[in-house]
């Protein structure tokens, strides 16, 4: 078997990276800055979190030969900026590490985990096919303002998924780049480069802290973003020991913390990405589009300075397009895989509803809430044993 390295496997990894980094990176400096951190704590935010999901996306992917993806929690970012001002930068590093002992609490708890897995496939590939509609839907909005760019994306994307489809992402990259220079000022091109480096600060250990900053972040990252890269990982049919991947980020996390890594998770949308089929053909290779990402993560967090200037002033045009366009294919088969089972349609159908309607409540966003709703009404549906109308 060939597993060597592709051009579709390392078109996936660096869309993965771009789409991941472009989406939140200026979410995550302002975190960093309602926490008090100054631009060397920034910077050194920024390079432990790219050295933490590297190296994460590569160890994962090689071990168990399929594309483990991780990511900064952004979620988690946003609930920093409205919360971690009222703190000192010692404290909340010190929720940081109460967030990642409790999350290595969790990934040990074997009953945790075993409910996890038992969710359907279908009510996954529908809460995935949620997440991902407002992505792809931005393609079309964004041709609004630039209609002569997005229709040069949507040309490429239908031309290419027929005649080069392994080299399809590789393309839309370059186009991108190219599209990003043409949009951005003179100003905006001139980067520097320096290497970043790692500022610890010791933390503080506080019960306001722990409970309105560390519980809180905790609870987000596990049912925002855990659990639905989970439900990514099953409705492309990869089962790995996530007990043992939450584990690893956990004592990852713990490590982090005092250097600015607030949360360290599975991916969902760049996770789905590095799955798709235009990645390769083969579901064994896909691993190496993991691979591959982890070692742009690692880029990225030595080229820390550098990317954080570039991808603040990327045209959001741009990375809207690129992400919405990786995320047809994905979308495509996940709807399918969806809707597939007749008894579970309409579970499916309000699973894929709510995740994609945006709701927040409690804390808890719109995929988590979708996958509550679905799951109580396949056990409605069980319980009557009403026939389905297909």
């Amino acid at each position: 078997m060939n597993n060597s390295l592709k051009l579709s496997h390392i078109a996936a990894g660096l869309t993965a990276v771009i789409v991941g980094y472009s989406s939140s990176v200026v979410i995550v400096i302002e975190a960093a800055r309602q926490a008090g951190a100054n631009d060397t704590q920034l910077i050194s935010w920024l390079f432990v979190l790219g050295l933490a999901m590297g190296l994460s996306c590569i160890y994962f992917s090689l071990k168990f030969k399929m594309p483990i993806i991780t990511a900064w929690s952004t979620p988690g970012a946003v609930f920093l900026i409205s919360t971690a001002g009222d703190f000192s930068l010692a404290e909340v590093t010190g929720a940081f590490v109460v967030a990642g002992g409790l999350s290595l609490l969790t990934a040990r708890s074997k009953h945790l985990m075993q409910s996890i897995e038992r969710i359907p496939r279908a009510m996954s590939a529908a809460m995935l096919a949620g997440i991902l509609l407002p992505y792809c839907m931005g393609v079309f909005s964004s041709a609004q303002e630039y209609p002569l760019l997005g229709l040069c994306f949507l040309v490429i994307y239908i031309l290419g998924s027929r005649w080069f489809a392994r080299y399809l992402m590789l393309v839309l990259l370059v186009v991108a780049a190219l599209a990003a220079m043409f949009l951005s000022s003179a100003e905006t091109l001139s980067l520097r480069f320096s290497l970043p480096t790692l500022e610890w600060v010791m933390p503080e250990f506080t019960i306001a802290a722990a409970m309105n900053i560390g519980v809180p972040l905790f609870l987000i990252t596990m049912l925002s973003q855990n659990l639905p890269g989970i439900s990514i990982q099953h409705s492309h049919n990869y089962q790995p020991d996530n007990r043992f991947v939450l584990t690893g980020l956990s004592l990852l996390q713990l490590l982090a913390a005092p250097f600015g890594g607030f949360m360290i998770n599975l991916a969902a949308i760049t996770a789905a990405i590095c799955m798709a089929e235009s990645v390769d053909e083969s579901p064994a290779k896909r691993y190496l589009a993991g691979v591959a990402a982890g070692i742009g993560y690692l880029l990225a967090g030595l080229l820390a300075v550098t990317i954080t200037v570039l991808f603040i002033q990327m045209p959001p045009v741009v990375t809207s397009l690129l992400a919405g366009i990786a995320l047809l294919s994905t979308l495509q088969s996940s709807l399918l895989r969806g809707l597939q089972d007749p008894p579970l349609r309409q579970s499916a159908l309000l699973t894929l509803l709510c995740s994609a309607s945006g709701l927040t409540l409690i804390g808890i966003s719109a995929p988590v809430w979708g996958l509550l709703v679905g799951m109580i009404t396949m056990w409605i549906h069980t319980r009557c044993k009403q026939p389905q109308i297909s």
